[in-house]
């Protein structure tokens, strides 16, 4: 049995701690008194209450006709549970080689260091698979490490030697592989010249308005040009010119201090960077001791772009995307070329922003700096269903430069009136419409005297609705004349998640939510080929209380045209679904599988193992 682990918003409240505003139950009452909730939301016109019962879930055939599987029920056990007609295998799971001559892990070896920066990462999330003639390579985040599993052996499963530091920085990062199937089973072709590991020692480049600003300099770059490293990968995007972008999370518990009364910049605060790490890491690496490196934090905590068809390449940190707690990167190219990226800030309070290219895209043509060139915004919404996209520059902002901007985002979004939102993690956009969702998993602090690490107010309206919010929701945006490049937006929402069965008021959930198919805190989301929506969870799966009766995580199907959702995946027990993608025939479907407990996936006591499965159709039929 592995030990309970700290998550990263447990470190962020140790470390930060917010006073507790009201209980459940009276923010309940106080909530639907105060704004009249139910009226108002449906008073929206299009939102997910006024959609009415035409999107509920018909009978199980009815399902199965519209969405090409009959749904699931909730599942508790230790294993991925398919609607009848699928099956799954393991392609890929922490510690797997990716190169001869390398031992795969076991109950009684973890690895060393050397053999870990040669295999699988870590705690898999985004991916995305990229073509290149008749060959597949697959590149997954490694987000964090289970240090129950990869430090099973040592006191509080902490380092205890600069090996065992190599090890869990080498956990982290990007894999990347090719892979096949062979007779209808998927493996990693290990020695493919395109398998490679990309983690906390790797050499980046840094590109954008904050490359050689001040802060970004150290005593090992004086030029604030070079970092090494990325950690904390979450989620992923990908660009038309064949790129993949990796997300930098919650980067901020890898710092802390051999000097206990350190003082530290302000601005450290609002990006949770303490004196106390999550993996002590500063003891054996000084990169992550604020003593000796108190630059190397601003360093981190962007969007990375790097080439999967070619090993010898050099990722680039793109600061023009902004410095906060990323969780994916949605790019989308639009009608007048421009580049269009989409980003949320994955803590309780913090914004939604979007990225537009100066410059616009050409198939063939340079795109070296398209993603360093153009204006940041981030998004205000109205309790009315509009919002506003508002640019982030030093005029409206108050700031010296935009490098500033680009470094102390989160500052820059505050300082212009963004609206705080309840931690928006995954963002897709639809591709048969213009519209842009976005995941707000939860935010159990929401309430009247509420606000975030920069004091910003938290209380509930507009996109975030319920105090103590512990279900989440899922916002869509309909940009002004179909144009993404436009700085106004409709709002609604598509989905309120909650708990018919034991929730009372707004904590039931909306009308698409029902007895059959509720669910906690979305997270992961991605369109198919087709304009369905998949949605992964990653919430509490205590099947108790509050949230009785919503099982293991899960991976479940939307339609956005009427609204309806149902259950397609559970994944094992303690684990959360995330990531998604396709094979190039789209016959396959990889879908991640997050720290799971138990024995999963091989059945060995005390050493569960993250891992990336395919699922497919028993006949081979088209998945997504």
């Amino acid at each position: 049995m592995t030990k309970q682990k700290l998550s990263f918003d447990d470190y962020d409240e140790m470390i930060n701690p917010r006073p507790a505003v009201c209980d459940f139950d009276r923010v309940v009452d106080a909530g639907l008194s105060r704004r009249g909730f139910l009226s108002g939301l449906i008073a929206f016109g299009s939102g997910a209450m006024a959609m009415g019962t035409t999107m509920l879930a018909g009978s199980p055939a009815d399902a199965a006709a519209r969405f090409g599987f009959t749904p699931i029920p909730i599942d508790t056990s230790n294993t991925v549970t398919l609607p009848e007609g699928y099956n799954w295998q393991v392609v890929a799971k922490w510690g797997q080689p990716l190169f001869s001559g390398v031992d795969d892990v076991t109950a009684a070896n973890r690895g060393t260091g050397a053999s870990q920066a040669m295999a699988w990462g870590d705690n898999t999330d985004g991916m995305d698979v990229f073509t290149i003639g008749n060959r597949q390579i697959l590149a997954a985040n490694n987000e964090y490490i289970e240090e129950a599993v990869l430090l099973a052996s040592n006191p509080d499963d902490m380092p205890q030697s600069d090996d065992d530091a190599m090890k869990v920085k080498a956990a982290h990062g990007i894999s990347i592989a090719e892979i096949a199937e062979v007779d209808g089973v998927w493996s990693v072709v290990v020695d493919s010249p395109y398998n490679r590991r990309i983690h906390m020692d790797t050499p980046i480049d840094i590109s954008g308005p904050a490359m050689g600003h001040d802060l970004l300099k150290t005593a090992a770059d004086a030029s604030g040009t070079k970092a090494l490293g990325t950690w904390n990968n979450c989620g992923n995007g990908r660009t038309p010119w064949g790129t993949y972008l990796t997300c930098e999370e919650n980067f901020n518990g890898y710092f802390g201090s051999t000097q206990a009364d350190l003082e530290t910049p302000a601005d450290f605060k609002r990006y949770g960077i303490a004196l106390e790490s999550r993996y002590n890491l500063e003891l054996f690496d000084p990169r992550f001791d604020l003593s000796q490196n108190p630059n190397e934090p601003y360093r981190h905590g962007y969007v990375v772009e790097i080439d999967p068809t070619d090993p010898d390449s050099t990722p680039v940190k793109r600061t023009a995307l902004g410095r906060f707690k990323h969780e994916n990167a949605e790019l989308v190219i639009a009608n007048d070329g421009h580049v269009v990226v989409y980003l949320g800030d994955d803590e309780r309070g913090e914004f939604i922003y979007k990225f537009v290219s100066d410059a616009v895209y050409a198939e063939g043509g340079d795109t070296s700096t398209l993603l360093d060139n153009g204006t940041l915004y981030a998004a205000m919404f109205n309790e009315d269903g509009t919002g506003t996209w508002l640019a982030l520059t030093p005029e409206t902002t108050g700031m010296a430069s935009q490098a500033e901007i680009s470094v102390l985002t989160r500052a820059a979004g505050s300082a212009v009136g963004a609206t705080t939102m309840d931690r928006p993690e995954w963002i897709a956009v639809n591709p048969n419409k213009t519209e842009v969702y976005c995941c707000l998993t939860n935010n159990s602090r929401r309430g009247p005297d509420a606000t975030n690490a920069g004091g910003d107010a938290m209380q509930a309206g507009g996109p975030n609705p319920r105090d103590a919010n512990k279900y989440g929701q899922i916002v869509r945006l309909r940009p002004t004349s179909a144009d993404h490049t436009k700085t106004g937006f409709d709002w609604d929402l598509y989905v309120m998640a909650g708990n018919p069965v034991v929730g009372e008021g707004a904590y039931k959930g909306s009308n698409n939510v029902n007895a059959g198919n509720m669910f906690n805190s979305p997270d992961g989301m991605r369109f198919d080929s087709r304009g369905m929506l998949w949605i992964q969870t990653d919430g509490d799966d205590s099947n108790e209380g509050e949230f009785a009766g919503m099982g293991n995580n899960q991976m479940l199907m939307g339609d956005p045209a009427t609204g309806e959702i149902v259950r397609f995946l559970t994944g094992p027990s303690g684990s959360e679904v995330t990531g998604l993608t396709w094979s190039a025939d789209r016959r396959t479907a990889f879908v991640g599988i997050q720290h799971p407990g138990g024995t999963f996936p091989d059945g060995i006591e005390g050493m569960p193992r993250s891992a990336i499965i395919a699922v497919k159709r028993d006949d081979n039929g088209i998945i997504g």
